[in-house]
């Protein structure tokens, strides 16, 4: 009599073009966030981007999607299957392109992540110039104060200040910004100037709220080899740097914030720099993309001309130095 071991007795699961197919209907449905888009994208009808769902999880054997009649979103098991694929997937579409000669020509959509204060105020004032140099390129940016997953939610590229996360992505230093202490003139005038950074617990600081752990962030100082901790309080806490600059310069209090985004504002006058001689910490802006052996032309085109600003901003404030 045969036997069969429990190894013999897995049913085989077969790969090929049918599976491929399905798969990337799950990659649709994932990246349009319907049934019904995903059936425009793939020029399919809704019924048939279902059943290429269904013929997926009978394969697999495990449910997919949660879906009622208002909304559709992976289950934990097909996010794990997602995370896995999405990079397989976009390393195949890479391969084509470049086959088909689209890795040298930059057109389609390219979806950024984007550090809020990096997006306001070092690279909203560029964008029309590439735009302009890419007229067959839509760029669709979305600024937020967290990366999130890169590859789940369907982005190109990342640009995010802080030590890259140990991922399977790519990571390309683009910059490294100090912190400075700034205040308005009109704060100055009414309330004085700190010399030292124990001076500013006497002072009205705008505090910025960690994400992380919803409080305060600490404020830390190098004079040589000494690190000082400041006390630091204020009655006005923030979430984001935006609304932290803008109340800055209201004169709303002393803030701390990345010295490559408000360069100008103290050239012009508008913020006045405080504590020069104690130095704030550094932060390094990278450009993040997930490895890939073909990395696609638009990507390395906006990383290019990311570069290309800030590089043309280090030269100006070296020349008026």
């Amino acid at each position: 009599m045969m036997t069969f071991t429990h190894e013999q007795e897995r049913p085989e699961m077969s790969f090929d073009g049918r599976m491929l197919a399905n798969i990337n209907v799950l990659s649709a449905i994932v990246i349009s966030g319907s049934f019904a888009r995903a059936a425009d994208v793939l020029g399919l009808s809704p019924s048939g981007v279902s059943r290429a769902v269904g013929r997926l999880e009978s394969s697999i054997g495990v449910r997919l999607f949660d879906r009622t009649t208002h909304s559709v979103k992976l289950t934990d098991e097909g996010r794990r299957l997602y995370e896995e694929i999405g990079p397989l997937l976009a390393s195949i579409g890479d391969a084509v392109a470049l086959t088909a000669g689209a890795s040298v020509a930059v057109r389609g959509r390219l979806r950024v992540n984007v550090d809020s204060f990096f997006s306001r105020r070092m690279l909203a004032p560029h964008i029309t110039r590439f735009l302009d140099r890419y007229p067959d390129l839509s760029l669709d940016l979305v600024a937020r104060e967290q990366l999130g997953d890169l590859v789940a939610e369907g982005f190109d590229v990342a640009v995010r200040f802080g030590q890259p996360p140990s991922s399977s992505l790519v990571g390309r230093k683009l910059l490294e910004t100090r912190t400075v202490t700034v205040a308005a003139p009109a704060y100055i005038k009414k309330h004085g100037r700190p010399e030292t950074p124990e001076d500013l617990a006497d002072h009205e600081c705008i505090q910025m709220r960690n994400t992380m752990t919803g409080l305060p962030l600490e404020w830390e100082y190098r004079s040589g080899r000494k690190t000082i901790a400041a006390k630091t309080s204020g009655r006005l806490l923030v979430t984001e740097a935006g609304t932290l600059l803008s109340a800055c310069l209201a004169g709303a209090g002393i803030a701390r914030i990345k010295a490559g985004g408000v360069q100008e504002l103290i050239d012009e006058g508008l913020l006045v720099e405080l504590l020069p001689n104690y130095a704030g910490e550094k932060y390094a802006l990278y450009a993040l993309y997930p490895s890939r052996h073909l990395p696609a032309a638009k990507v390395q085109a906006f990383i290019d001309f990311v570069s290309e600003i800030l590089g043309a901003e280090r030269e100006g404030r070296r020349a008026s130095a």
